[in-house]
C-alpha cells in the first residue's frame, strides 16, 4: 500500500514539475492577413487596385468625351471662371480631371457599398454595371453640377443607416447631404424618403435628434464618459430647466477645454451655408443666398418652362428609359430580387421621379443623380443570373461602349470644333484686322470665352428670361429665327457695324443667303455637328467670314 501511494505521489509531483506547454493559436482579429485586409498594403486602402483602374478608366471616359451636352456645362462653370487661367487648356481640362478623379472615387464606394453590407459577388456586379452605363459615362466627367451631385449621392451612401446596419455614421451622411444641398438645392428632393424611412426606423428617435441633429452641448447617452464635458442621461429629459443650465454651463466647459469636439449636423449645415455664402460675396459683390434664388426661380416661378416644356409623364416614358438604356430590363428584374432593406432606394428613385414630373422644364441631366440607386438593382440582377450572366454582360458591355463612343466622340459635338476654328482667328489674325464674330445660333450654343480666352469681339443671340411679368415678352434669339433676314438687315443697316465673320447652323443658310451675298461674305468653313437635327439645331455648322470688294 505504501509503495502504491509512493508512485501516485511521484507521479503527481512529476507531472507538476513538466512545464505547461499552451497551444499557440492564430488571433484572427490581430493577425496580418486581416490587418492587410482592413487597410489595405497600398495608399487607397483595401482596394487600391480597384481604385487605381477606376481612376484610369475615369481619365480616359474623360478624354473620350469630346461633345456638347448642356450649356450650363460651361457657362454655368468655366465661363464664369475664364479670366483666373492663363491658358485655355488648362481652364478646359483641369476642371473635368477633378471631375473624373471624384467620379472614379465614387465608383469605388459604390463598390464598398455592396461588399459591406452584400458580398463582394454582388459588389463586383454593381461596380460592372456602373462604369458599364452609357449615361454615366456621358455625365460623369462633365462640369455641371448634376455631375457632382451623383459623387455626393454615391459618399451619401455609403455611410446611410440602411436597415440592419449600425446608425454610427449618421453625422457623417447627414452631413454630405447639407453639403449636396448646397450644391445643388434640388437634392433634398432625392433625401427626403431616406432621411424619412431613417428617423421612421430609429427606435431612440429623440437620442438620434438630441445627439446627431442638435449641437452637442454636453448632452450624452448613459454610456458616456466624462471627457471633456458633463454626461446626463437619458432618464434626466425631464427636468428642462436643470439640463438648461448644466448645458451652459458644459458649453462654457467645452469651448475652454476643445478636447474632442465634433460639429453636430445643424452646425456642419450652418458652416457650409456659411462657407457658400461668404464665396458668393467675394464673387458677387453682394451678399446673394443662391440656393433661395434657384428655388425661386426653377420651382416657385417656375421660369425653367422658359427654356422649354414637355408632358408631365416625360420622365417615365422617355428620360428614365433612356438614361438607364440596356441596363432598364435588369433594374426592373432587381427590383424584384433586392432584400427588403434596399426598397428604400427604390421609393426614392420613383419619388424624385414623380416630383420632377410636375416641373414643367425637363432635362435628361436633372435625374441623373438616381442612377447610382438603380445600379444596386443592375448589380443584384445579374449576380444572380445563372445561365445568361456572360451574355447579359457581353450586351451590356458592347451595347453601351457603342453608345459611349456615338455620344462621346460624334454627336454634338460641332459647337466645340468651332471654338477651336475661333481660337485659331485670335492666334493667325494681325492686331490691326482684329476679328469680330457673331453666333446667329440658339443662345448659349456654343462656349465662349473659355475656349478662346482672348480680347476677340463676339456676340450672340440673348435671350434671358423676362422677370417682369409681361406676356407678350418676346427674346433676341425668337426675333431673329422668326425672321432671320429682316432681323440682320435691321440690325446691320451701316456697313461699319457689320463683323468679320458669322456663325450659324445649315438650317437657316438658304433664309440668310440674300444678306450674305450682298455683305461680301463668303463660306470658309463647314463644321460637322450632329445626325439627328432638330428645329433650329441644324446637322452642320458654317462660318462666314467677310471678303472687302474691290470698290472699296
Amino acid at each position: 500500500m505504501d509503495t502504491l501511494r509512493r508512485k501516485l505521489f511521484l507521479g503527481r509531483h512529476a507531472a507538476a514539475s513538466e512545464t505547461v506547454r499552451l497551444r499557440k493559436r492564430k488571433s484572427i482579429l490581430y493577425s496580418k492577413e486581416r490587418c492587410k485586409t482592413e487597410q489595405g498594403a497600398g495608399l487607397f486602402g483595401p482596394d487600391s487596385y480597384l481604385t487605381m483602374f477606376s481612376i484610369v478608366l475615369r481619365i480616359v471616359n474623360c478624354f473620350l468625351v469630346q461633345t456638347s451636352f448642356v450649356p450650363d456645362e460651361y457657362w454655368q462653370s468655366l465661363e464664369v471662371a475664364h479670366n483666373m487661367k492663363d491658358t485655355v487648356q488648362l481652364l478646359i481640362w483641369v476642371p473635368r480631371l477633378v471631375q473624373s478623379l471624384l467620379a472614379a472615387l465614387a465608383d469605388v464606394k459604390l463598390y464598398s457599398i455592396m461588399k459591406k453590407n452584400e458580398s463582394t459577388e454582388i459588389a463586383k456586379w454593381v461596380y460592372f454595371s456602373q462604369v458599364c452605363s452609357w449615361f454615366t459615362w456621358y455625365c460623369s466627367t462633365r462640369t455641371i453640377t448634376n455631375s457632382m451631385e451623383a459623387v455626393l449621392t454615391i459618399f451619401t451612401l455609403y455611410y446611410y443607416p440602411f436597415q440592419g446596419t449600425k446608425t454610427g455614421n449618421s453625422s457623417k451622411y447627414l452631413a454630405l447631404i447639407a453639403f449636396a444641398i448646397i450644391v445643388r438645392p434640388t437634392a433634398v428632393i432625392l433625401w427626403l424618403p431616406l432621411l424619412f424611412f431613417h428617423f421612421w426606423q430609429e427606435l431612440k428617435k429623440l437620442d438620434l435628434f438630441l445627439y446627431k441633429c442638435l449641437p452637442p452641448l454636453g448632452i450624452q447617452t448613459r454610456e458616456a464618459k466624462l471627457e471633456g464635458t458633463l454626461a446626463i442621461t437619458s432618464q434626466d429629459y425631464d427636468y428642462q430647466a436643470l439640463i438648461s443650465a448644466l448645458n451652459v454651463v458644459c458649453s462654457i466647459w467645452r469651448e475652454a477645454s476643445r478636447f474632442h469636439y465634433h460639429l453636430s449636423e445643424i452646425e456642419s449645415m450652418c458652416l457650409t451655408l456659411g462657407i457658400s455664402l461668404t464665396i458668393d460675396r467675394i464673387f458677387y459683390g453682394e451678399w446673394v443666398m443662391v440656393q433661395w434664388n434657384f428655388l425661386k426661380f426653377n420651382v416657385i416661378q417656375n421660369m425653367g418652362s422658359f427654356y422649354g416644356s414637355h408632358p408631365w409623364h416625360w420622365y417615365f416614358t422617355q428620360g428614365f428609359p433612356v438614361i438607364m438604356g440596356t441596363h432598364f430590363p435588369f433594374f426592373i428584374h432587381g427590383c424584384l430580387l433586392v432584400p427588403k432593406k434596399y426598397r428604400v432606394s427604390l421609393i426614392a428613385v420613383i419619388w424624385t421621379l414623380v416630383v420632377y414630373s410636375f416641373l414643367s422644364h425637363k432635362e435628361f441631366r436633372f435625374i441623373y443623380p438616381v442612377m447610382p440607386f438603380c445600379m444596386l438593382f443592375c448589380g443584384y440582377s445579374l449576380a444572380n443570373l445563372k445561365t445568361w450572366k456572360k451574355p447579359a454582360a457581353c450586351l451590356l458591355l458592347v451595347a453601351n461602349m457603342s453608345v459611349v463612343l456615338y455620344t462621346g466622340l460624334i454627336h454634338q459635338r460641332g459647337t466645340l470644333d468651332v471654338m477651336q476654328n475661333v481660337q485659331h482667328l485670335c492666334e493667325d489674325t494681325p492686331e490691326k484686322d482684329e476679328p469680330s464674330l457673331f453666333f446667329l445660333m440658339p443662345c448659349h450654343s456654343t462656349p465662349f470665352y473659355s475656349h478662346v480666352h482672348c480680347p476677340i469681339k463676339m456676340h450672340f443671340l440673348e435671350c434671358p428670361p423676362d422677370l417682369t411679368g409681361n406676356n407678350s415678352y418676346v427674346d433676341e434669339a425668337d426675333l431673329f429665327f422668326e425672321e432671320p433676314l429682316k432681323w440682320l438687315n435691321i440690325r446691320f443697316s451701316g456697313q461699319a457695324s457689320l463683323p468679320t465673320h458669322l456663325v450659324f447652323y445649315n438650317v437657316i443658310e438658304q433664309k440668310i443667303e440674300p444678306f450674305l451675298m450682298t455683305r461680301g461674305y463668303v463660306k470658309t468653313a463647314v463644321l460637322f455637328h450632329t445626325h439627328l437635327p432638330d428645329g433650329r439645331i441644324g446637322s452642320h455648322i458654317h462660318v462666314y467670314e467677310r471678303k472687302m470688294m474691290d470698290n472699296r
